[in-house]
């Protein structure tokens, strides 16, 4: 690890700690963690893996990985923020984007005066983006569009949104996706907060609906019709940001169930030395030392395909890769939550402790940036072959 990666990393236990006691009361009162962002600032974390030239910290995927892992711990909300800002925000502008796209958005956005977002799910069309009913149609020196996005982290906060349409004009084969970097100031772009969701209370999730809202041409993200792509690509990273949270849920059920097995008396000793609470800590343990394991090597197959834009081989394996941690840690990190939660007996079912707190969160982590189904289809065509895939 270099000096740098340790910098990193230390500001970003430094920034937890101040944060935690902060994400704590806004959580138990329902509300949006205004510090969430603040503190980031303070910490210059608003852009961890962006080149230094652009505003950013210039990490490599694995030191990215550890950073959201740490982030993780205090919550999937706090770690959902940072997604929806970088992850799956800036990346794909900075992975697309062209230079002057880049200038206009990446340091505004690492200083934190632009948050971003991630505007692809629409309320009928989750895990196939095809279904999508947005579109565009090019008026001058703009392209405008219409349409409604669903379930978008940072959806009611955000000032710009790698949002995905259709041409309205064309239709078959000619009809294909595009991605554009959309403002959304004016009152053609009408953003709601979604509070009405089990968990995430500190977070924004938002939708938004685009009524013939003007969008420079200039903010068309790649070629036209190659938003597929973009957004495919894009969700390799944030599907690695989703299993790095994980990691972090389960070290912290792990740490908390150990501490409550060492200090909780029942039937006249610490319920630690009962062998069934011992099974719990070890099941714990075995996943989070598993998916330790596999975000550390999707982190660098990911570092790989980025450093060899073009290698779609790479791409293929990163993809892989990064599935399989993003299905495995999912699914670790909620049985995790589980088990804490029957540590803590009646204790853990609530919101005043933190296990309870995870157990809510975590959850959607196997929904968002790829389902478990659409996970475990993508892991078994990679081996079966592409002759064998079962959707897109």
């Amino acid at each position: 690890m270099t000096a740098d990666s340790r910098k990193i990393l230390a500001d970003v236990d430094a920034y937890c700690t101040e944060l935690r006691p902060i994400e704590e009361l806004c959580y138990l009162e329902h509300r949006y963690n205004e510090a969430t962002v603040t503190l980031a600032k303070k910490y210059g974390l608003l852009g961890i893996p962006i080149p230094v030239e652009l505003g950013g910290r210039g990490a490599d995927a694995l030191t990215y990985a550890r950073a959201l892992a740490r982030i993780g711990r205090e919550g999937t909300g706090v770690r959902t923020f940072f997604s929806g800002q970088t992850s799956i925000g800036q990346y794909p502008i900075w992975r697309y984007g062209n230079a002057d796209q880049h200038q206009r958005y990446l340091p505004a956005s690492c200083r934190g005066e632009k948050i971003l977002a991630f505007g692809l799910t629409e309320p009928d069309a989750g895990s196939n983006p095809l279904e999508m009913t947005t579109t565009y149609r090019r008026s001058g020196d703009k392209f405008l569009l219409n349409g409604v996005k669903y379930l978008i982290s940072n959806g009611g906060i955000a000032d710009a949104v790698v949002c995905f349409a259709y041409p309205e004009d064309k239709t078959g084969k000619d009809r294909r996706i595009s991605a554009f970097i959309v403002d959304t100031a004016g009152d053609t772009f009408e953003a709601e907060d979604l509070s009405a969701k089990p968990g995430m209370f500190s977070a924004n999730t938002g939708m938004f609906q685009m009524t013939s809202h003007p969008v420079p041409v200039e903010n068309m993200l790649g070629e036209e019709g190659s938003g597929f792509r973009v957004a495919m690509g894009t969700l390799i990273s944030g599907r690695l940001s989703v299993a790095a949270g994980c990691l972090g849920v389960i070290e912290d059920c792990l740490t908390e169930s150990l501490e409550y097995a060492r200090t909780r008396i029942q039937h006249g000793k610490p319920i630690g030395k009962h062998q069934l609470v011992q099974e719990h800590i070890a099941m714990i343990e075995m996943g989070r030392a598993a998916s330790d394991a596999l975000i550390e090597r999707a982190a660098i197959a990911k570092d790989v395909a980025d450093k060899n834009r073009g290698d779609k081989s790479l791409l293929a394996e990163a993809d892989t890769k990064v599935a399989q941690a993003k299905f495995f840690a999912s699914n670790a990190a909620w049985e995790a939550a589980d088990r804490a939660v029957q540590i803590y007996g009646g204790r853990g079912w609530s919101e005043l402790y933190r296990v309870g707190r995870h157990l809510q969160d975590v959850r959607v982590c196997r929904i968002y940036e790829g389902t478990d189904e659409i996970m475990k289809l993508k892991i078994a065509s990679s081996l079966l072959g592409k002759d064998f895939a079962a959707f897109g």
